[in-house]
């Protein structure tokens, strides 16, 4: 149903797209036949006038020009067919076509200028964050891994959001998490938690060692920058553990969402902490041991992370995404096409909008003699 929704949402843009490159033609035809059918006293000229205006923003500077001939053009052969070229009405109706057309080809001379900025802004952007936050590999320590980062603002690529997967001596090891704040001060609290997750992971031998170790980073950093206020310094974030040769996942958790897991048969599972922690970087509001938990992960088992991003999603009503129900009793082929379902049943469920980024990582313990793609259809209810 998801998927029908989105080629249907698809296949409408395309349509609206081919109406809006005919619409200068209909509105030209329209006027001359205005012309030929009304008495003398109504004119078609604002009409003609219109065409290339409505042109400038979605044709190229040639289509545009094309279209301001083709006005212009109408506009004499009925002037000259109805003999009323040189009076004064006449000239001021090609006149005015004239200014509006050089008008037409001074905003889309503007627009495409814009249009470049923005695509090299765009580019700008998703070279940043893909520096900063890389898509983690298909597959690592023999887990099937899958991440997508959507940010709320189409053609917005970097936020706060993040995660991180890694392989170590103790086991595949990651994070996601989520900086307080927006723009390029987030940005930088994440590399600098990523940074710090990719040293510890390797060295540490507990994952509370690890938490610890990014309490440390974003505490340092906030005192060089003169305060965690100033520094985004906030931070909610899971980590996790996952033993090489262990059906076991380890959990962090300093006042995230709580992860699910979804078994092979279509069951899901909240992995909601005994002990609510703080988030990352406030630890001068109170110290409490990080106490990793311990929870089944067994073959065939798909672990999900995500930011509040989801959870905060909402519809027309102010009804907040339920993962867990949503997903409960659904089965996918991998966790790619987890993602991408979740994706766009979001955007179903709020309407194609979401008022903050989401961050999503899924982990599949592939069970024994799996093949390494399965067939079948994207999610069963």
């Amino acid at each position: 149903m998801v998927g029908g929704h989105a080629r249907r949402t698809g296949r409408g843009v395309r349509t609206g797209r081919r109406m809006v490159r005919y619409l200068p033609s209909l509105v030209i035809v329209v006027g001359v036949i205005l012309d030929l059918t009304t008495p003398a006293r109504v004119t078609s000229g604002p009409l003609f006038a219109a065409a290339p205006l409505v042109a400038a923003p979605f044709y190229s500077m040639l289509g545009t020009s094309l279209v301001a001939l083709a006005s212009l053009a109408a506009e004499l052969a009925l002037r000259l067919s109805s003999e009323s070229l040189f009076t004064v009405e006449a000239s001021s109706e090609l006149l005015t076509v004239v200014v509006v057309s050089l008008l037409a080809l001074y905003i889309n001379a503007v627009v495409r200028r814009s249009g470049q900025r923005l695509a090299s802004a765009r580019i700008i952007a998703e070279t940043a964050q893909r520096a900063v936050l890389p898509r983690p590999a298909e597959r690592i320590g023999g887990l099937r891994v899958a991440a997508r980062y959507e940010a709320a603002q189409e053609g917005a690529y970097i936020g706060g959001d993040l995660f991180a997967v890694q392989d170590t001596p103790y086991g595949v090891r990651l994070v996601v998490g989520d900086v307080r704040g927006k723009g390029l001060d987030a940005v930088e609290a994440v590399a600098v938690i990523i940074g710090s997750f990719r040293e510890a992971a390797e060295q540490e031998s507990s994952l509370e060692a690890v938490a610890q170790r990014l309490e440390r980073a974003l505490t340092r950093e906030g005192t060089r920058r003169g305060g965690l206020d100033t520094f985004e310094g906030f931070t909610t974030a899971v980590l996790a553990e996952i033993p090489h040769g262990e059906n076991v996942v380890r959990l962090v958790n300093r006042g995230h969402p709580e992860p699910l897991l979804m078994n092979g048969d279509g069951a899901v599972r909240m992995l909601a902490p005994s002990d609510p922690a703080l988030p990352l970087g406030m630890s001068e509001l109170g110290a409490w041991p990080d106490r990793a938990e311990q929870s089944a992960y067994p073959a065939g088992a798909t672990l999900l992370f995500y930011t509040d991003g989801l959870t905060e999603a909402r519809d027309g009503r102010g009804v907040f995404y339920l993962p867990r129900e949503r997903l409960d009793g659904r089965i996918f082929q991998g966790p790619d096409e987890l993602l991408q379902a979740l994706i766009d049943d979001v955007r179903v469920h709020t309407g194609g909008g979401s008022q903050d980024d989401m961050a999503l990582l899924a982990v599949n313990r592939p069970a024994e003699g799996e093949p390494e793609r399965r067939r079948g259809t994207p999610a069963v209810p």
